[in-house]
């Protein structure tokens, strides 16, 4: 791959992502396919094996997760063609597919792709040398691990599965509020308010729906396991109860998972990406679960979307807590691309959620 000019920062498109694969930059065995390659990101692949663990680790600087896994692992389970149960509330680490051999400059970050999150199926990123999850740093070259806790269902996996994703970029390429407040002005980031622009974009919960009382969906706490390759499978009052309110609020109980969504509609340019983050801690007892990237295209007319509404992964902590319509948070911090993908979310890549509203993961059976 041809890097770019040392003064240019930005996320990694898709054709530039196939230029690191043919120069072996990203590698994987198998080799890695044409369906991985996202527009700002590739999909990583479960490998062969899972290792039930004691508890999650990092392995901390010169050590690799080799060295470390004999501390911590409890058994090994092949995954295999037909399959194998991950339980909810247990600890995996499964080796991926992919390696890497980023050149200097090159740093990545990963994600848990937006079915997984969904399920709320932890899914972390591990590299040897370590000392926090989901970051890559320059240069790094290695192999790629798994870190997966299903945490409100268990599932069911196999090779070749993608959980989670990366995201590369060269440089610092986040976008100044003083950026987004520019683009905002010249093309609407956001709908159905005015923007929220304060350390990114931040986005508020919608609690007073147009077509009824349903707000949201709660985890059940006693299901049946999910089979990831099952899609449109599942009936949702089987691992699902319905959130409603009347009166635009709801109270989180600790401990519980919730699929709720973002008042507003979100757009990401073709020319930028974004992640989600959680909004200050100090604002409430509970925390947007780890949502996913958003790629470029996501809710843009160009890409077939009129703005798209975010899925919010919420988890209350210790108390039980008030959440209200209207009420901010978390937050999209925009990211400028290198380039403009040759492919965009919702347009060349099919896409479950462009123009989405309140919406399950796509196991479970339309509502």
């Amino acid at each position: 791959m041809t890097p770019a000019p040392e003064t240019r920062a930005g996320v990694l498109p898709s054709q530039a992502l196939r230029e690191m694969i043919a120069a072996g930059a990203l590698a994987g065995a198998p080799e890695i396919t044409p369906e991985q390659v996202q527009p700002a990101s590739l999909d990583l692949r479960l490998g062969t094996v899972a290792y039930r663990v004691r508890a999650s680790f990092l392995t901390g600087q010169s050590n690799t997760v080799a060295d470390r896994l004999p501390e911590f692992e409890m058994h090994r389970i092949e995954l295999g063609a037909e399959g194998a149960v991950l339980e909810k509330g247990c600890v995996y680490l499964v080796p991926l597919m992919e390696r890497l051999a980023l050149p200097e400059g090159i740093s990545a970050v990963a994600n848990a792709k937006s079915s997984t999150g969904r399920l709320d199926l932890l899914t972390r990123l591990v590299i040897d040398g370590g000392a926090e999850f989901d970051r890559i740093p320059a240069g790094y070259t290695g192999p790629l691990y798994a870190e997966i806790c299903p945490r409100s269902f268990s599932v069911k996996v196999r090779p070749g599965m993608r959980l989670n994703q990366m995201r590369l970029r060269q440089g610092d390429a986040v976008l100044s509020d003083a950026d987004l407040t520019e683009m905002h002005a010249e093309s609407p980031l956001v709908t159905g308010g005015a923007p929220v622009i304060a350390d990114g974009l931040g986005f508020s919960v919608d609690l007073r729906p147009k077509d009824g009382t349903l707000v949201g969906y709660r985890a059940k706490p006693h299901t049946g396991v999910i089979d990831l390759d099952r899609l449109g499978h599942y009936p949702i009052a089987e691992f699902w109860e319905d959130v409603r309110s009347e009166n635009a609020r709801i109270i989180l109980d600790p401990g519980a998972f919730y699929i709720l969504v973002s008042r507003e509609a979100v757009t990401i340019p073709p020319d930028t990406a974004a992640e989600m983050a959680p909004y200050l801690a100090m604002v409430g007892e509970f925390r947007v679960h780890y949502a996913g990237f958003f790629d470029p295209g996501f809710g843009h007319a160009a890409a077939g979307g009129a703005g798209a509404r975010g899925v919010l992964e919420v988890r209350c902590h210790e108390a039980p807590f008030v959440l209200e319509h209207g009420q901010i948070v978390g937050r999209l911090i925009y990211e400028r691309m290198l380039a403009e993908p040759d492919v965009l979310y919702g347009r060349e890549i099919a896409s479950n959620y462009q123009g989405q509203g309140l919406k399950l993961s796509k196991h479970f059976q339309p509502s």
